[in-house]
């Protein structure tokens, strides 16, 4: 039987962490590690608004927003300019908020009270998955402050390890990893994309383990699906897992209700096609998930990373001509 869960997670593997640092590097470090540290001076809620303001500026003037601007034009064509400028810039906003927030969020409480924090809408599906017990599969998208997803999870008992893009950088991916396991409270195993990472995730998951991805982005070598009608390029590793393990597949996202303050949403949980066609079911339930992640970015598109080329070219050079 193909083993469909590696598609999209055959690239290369990360540098080893044992490899000596360039002087660069080091550099990189010693900045992010300056950084943390004003950034925690500043407490949770200015170090939101001083990130958000200073991308909010910047952004819309680096080049890579071009790219934001050919999604938005195919994927929302209803869009007049005016608008698709006001969505650059929030998204540009929410994702400096992202950077700054990253340092407090082992410290938010989960509250419904005004100020920093978060509140969650569907705990429900939590419980019960808590009360089931594992394997289960954790899906998101770069929304709203997404970091913050694993440590609500672990808050109801549901720690997951996650599937990340290692950087060029082993240290640098390091000083991110310790404040996502200081989210979480957990020293959890992270599985950097990869065929190492996939079948070190694979046996996560066999041990009754729960993994979260980030599902949003092309993939190249995935499988066709479609995005807002059109021809999307997806991973289908998420759903491959889950059909593979008969285990639900649980749709999250986070919506951002001021500085450091986050509305966590948990969607049904999706249950795994079994049509005993693994290549179908899989297709299947691919799509449902880029159906959920459609939904979520209409109700709220300004909070999406549109930055990634997340359709064939030849699709945004149509609309753009």
């Amino acid at each position: 039987m193909q083993d469909w869960w590696m598609m999209g997670q055959t690239g290369a593997e990360p540098p080893a962490q044992a490899r000596r640092l360039t002087w660069r590097q080091a550099g990189e470090v010693a900045l992010a590690r300056f950084a943390i540290r004003v950034l925690r001076m500043l407490g949770p809620v200015r170090a939101s608004n001083v990130t958000g303001g200073l991308c909010r500026a910047v952004g819309p003037l680096l080049p890579v927003t071009r790219v934001a601007e050919a999604n938005l034009r195919a994927a929302l064509p209803e869009l007049d300019a005016a608008a698709r400028r006001r969505v650059i810039r929030d998204m540009w906003e929410s994702l400096g908020r992202t950077a700054g927030e990253l340092p407090h969020l082992a410290g938010l409480p989960q509250n419904n009270a005004p100020g920093p924090g978060w509140e969650m809408v569907g705990e429900e599906h939590l419980l019960a998955q808590a009360a089931r017990g594992g394997p289960a599969v954790f899906v998101s998208a770069h929304i709203g402050n997404w970091e913050m997803l694993p440590a609500a999870a672990a808050a109801y008992g549901l720690p997951f390890s996650s599937v990340y893009r290692p950087g060029a950088n082993p240290a640098l991916d390091e000083v991110v990893l310790e404040l996502r396991r200081g989210a979480i409270g957990e020293n959890l195993p992270m599985f950097p994309k990869g065929s190492k990472g996939a079948r070190a995730a694979v046996v996560h998951l066999a041990r009754k383990g729960y993994l979260g991805m980030l599902v949003d982005q092309k993939m190249n070598d995935g499988i066709e699906a479609r995005l807002f009608g059109l021809k999307a390029m997806t991973a289908p590793a998420a759903a491959a897992l889950a059909v593979r393990f008969g285990c639900p597949i649980i749709p999250g996202r986070v919506l951002r209700i001021g500085p450091a303050r986050f509305r966590m949403v948990c969607d049904t949980p999706l249950t795994p096609p079994a049509s005993g066609n693994q290549q179908a079911d899989v297709a299947a339930l691919t799509q449902t998930i880029n159906d959920h992640l459609e939904r979520w970015i209409r109700e709220r598109p300004h909070e999406w990373l549109w930055l990634h080329r997340r359709f064939p070219k030849e699709v945004t050079q149509a609309v753009a001509s």
